[in-house]
């Protein structure tokens, strides 16, 4: 009996070896090898592929290292030693899940949390090394580090804020990568982009924009009644708003400034907006789209990094209150939608670097291909390639922020994308997966 177990013991040690990812063992060496990186396996034992959780050693200030260090998050997704290698340049957090460019390309997938947001921020938040210069190098060092183990072609992309870090990483660092892909990334040209208005003024047949603007009206012109309602909405839900100086007021007449935007970028039904309703399915409407939530405290203090970013180099926008002058009552002027951390003090915008780098992309950004959708609110500021470079522009018609993706696009687009790529890389690629 002992020797039958000892025998069935092997078969099951010989079956969970066999089983093992045969590049497993050459991959954690390659791992163990590099420098301030330290992992975790996180892929199971029937997974395709191998994923890893690593943990990267990055400076503070990269030209000065006795600044200190943060520990920055990627998530390493292996699909081969010959396949090429994808960097995902998020905006915020980690974002898990799979890109349709790994797919796509069967590509190893570096996905890289950035500075400051989630678990990559130092022990305390020294925000003047939170500008887009550090943001590049930290994605520069990785790109560094792993081109020891993956020395095949090499792709980057991001979508929203992370396409915005995309293009700055494609400016720092051009040679870093074959071909640069933003999704939904916008350009901005200051921290009160104006083409944003424009667009909202815009978009749509004039019907649907005077839809939008009715709702907007009735709603500022019920707000004593709203914010009755708010108050203990607000009190349910744990919302405070000290940053708007413990005013609700200001959160509600934002939210309602906020609302086309919000109603254009993720693609909302101009059929669904209420007409001549009750303030309680008006107003539920409009923290449908565009809630109060999104100005408390608690959203302030988790996107902080990204509207300091915003309000020292990014760019953002503003809401323009001239059509509602008899109706306002919290602002004089037009409010920004960048609420930068106030413990920061006094920052003063500089638009030099988006300057620079838009020069840059219009005298030599090659290589990249921008993806918007047609109704998103951000393809307001997006970068139009000039005829001085090879990189394109795809707006795709109808879609959204969360929908202008290459599997939304018709076979025709498709198709001239992928030529793009094999084009500059040699890459095949299949986006029918």
């Amino acid at each position: 009996m002992r020797k039958i177990l000892f025998t069935f013991g092997l078969i099951i040690f010989a079956i969970s070896t066999w089983a093992q990812n045969p590049d497993e063992k050459k991959l954690e060496r390659a791992l163990f090898d590099l420098p301030n990186v330290s992992f975790t396996k996180v892929s199971k034992t029937n997974d395709t592929f191998l994923q890893y959780m690593l943990k990267i050693k990055q400076p503070l200030d990269h030209n000065d290292i006795s600044k200190g260090f943060i520990y920055q998050r990627v998530i390493l997704t292996h699909h081969g030693f010959t396949n090429p290698t994808m960097m995902q340049t998020q905006g915020y957090e980690l974002y898990f899940g799979k890109n349709e460019l790994e797919t796509a390309l069967n590509a190893n997938h570096l996905n890289i949390e950035h500075r400051f947001f989630g678990e990559s921020v130092p022990d305390s938040m020294q925000w003047k090394y939170l500008n887009l210069e550090q943001v590049t190098a930290d994605l520069h060092y990785i790109n560094e580090l792993f081109r020891k183990i993956y020395k095949g072609k090499w792709i980057s992309t991001g979508i929203s804020k992370g396409g915005q870090t995309t293009i700055f990483y494609k400016y720092f660092y051009p040679h870093d990568v074959n071909v640069a892909i933003p999704y939904v990334a916008p350009f901005n040209h200051s921290i009160e982009d104006k083409r944003i208005y424009q667009f909202l003024d815009t978009m749509g047949s004039p019907e649907t924009r005077k839809k939008i603007f009715d709702l907007q009206k009735i709603l500022l012109q019920n707000e004593d009644k709203a914010l009755e309602k708010l108050k203990w909405y607000a009190k349910g839900s744990h919302l405070t708003f000290h940053y708007l100086d413990n005013s609700i007021a200001k959160a509600y007449e934002l939210a309602i400034l906020e609302f086309p935007f919000s109603f254009w970028q993720w693609g909302n039904k101009i059929e669904d907006i209420p007409v001549k309703q009750s303030l309680d399915s008006t107003l539920n409407y409009l923290l449908k789209v565009s809630s109060i939530d999104f100005l408390s405290d608690a959203s302030m203090k988790l996107y902080a990094p990204h509207y300091y970013q915003a309000a020292t180099q990014m760019g953002y926008y503003g809401y323009n209150i001239a059509p509602f002058k008899n109706y306002i009552k919290q602002f004089k002027t037009n409010p920004l939608a960048s609420y930068y951390p106030k413990e920061v003090g006094n920052i003063v915008y500089d638009n030099s670097l988006n300057e620079k780098v838009a020069t840059w992309l219009n005298d030599n950004g090659n290589n990249l291909i921008y993806i918007y959708g047609g109704n998103d609110t951000w393809s307001a500021d997006r970068v139009t390639p000039s005829d001085k470079v090879n990189s394109k522009a795809f707006i795709i018609p109808g879609k959204s922020h969360g929908t202008a993706r290459i599997k939304n696009m018709d076979t025709k687009m498709q198709n001239e994308i992928k030529q793009l790529i094999t084009e500059w890389t040699g890459l095949t690629v299949d986006f029918s997966k």
